[in-house]
């Protein structure tokens, strides 16, 4: 499978005139206040089930990124992430890693990839249900 593009669905949980980047580079201030309940609770990822039952994503596997983050684009290039599905949750997310840090976040799509099995697949679904992860990092107001 090589990288493709395609419209990720997702609740708004940032203001509208917010700018169009990477969760870790927005303002704190720019969530609002429904957006904060909904990524606490996870239920922000609800919509993406559409785009699992689509084909365009998997309940597991390397979160989508933005075409602006190149370096991450790089990174998982290099280490061949996008030879598989892009997916809601997976093992960076409960360990709380997030598109922040894209080496290290590439480093563990490639650790998951290589490693991934169905007990695997469905404990990385367990542990997102139930809180596992702390999400994306936003900068503080």
């Amino acid at each position: 499978m090589e990288r493709h593009q395609f419209l990720l669905v997702k609740f708004r949980t940032m203001r509208p005139d917010t700018a169009s980047v990477a969760t870790h580079l927005a303002q704190a201030s720019s969530i609002t206040r429904l957006g904060r309940f909904l990524r606490r609770t996870k239920l922000d990822e609800l919509p993406q089930l559409w785009n699992v039952l689509k084909g365009e994503m998997s309940l597991v596997g390397p979160r989508p990124c933005l075409v602006s983050q190149v370096e991450l684009i790089a990174a998982r290039e290099a280490r061949g992430v996008f030879a598989v599905r892009p997916g809601i949750t997976g093992l960076a997310q409960v360990n709380g890693i997030d598109m922040s840090d894209p080496e290290r976040l590439a480093k563990m799509d490639s650790e998951m990839i290589g490693s991934l099995n169905l007990r695997d697949y469905f404990r990385y679904l367990v542990l997102t249900v139930t809180g596992k992860g702390s999400g994306d990092r936003i900068r503080p107001s």
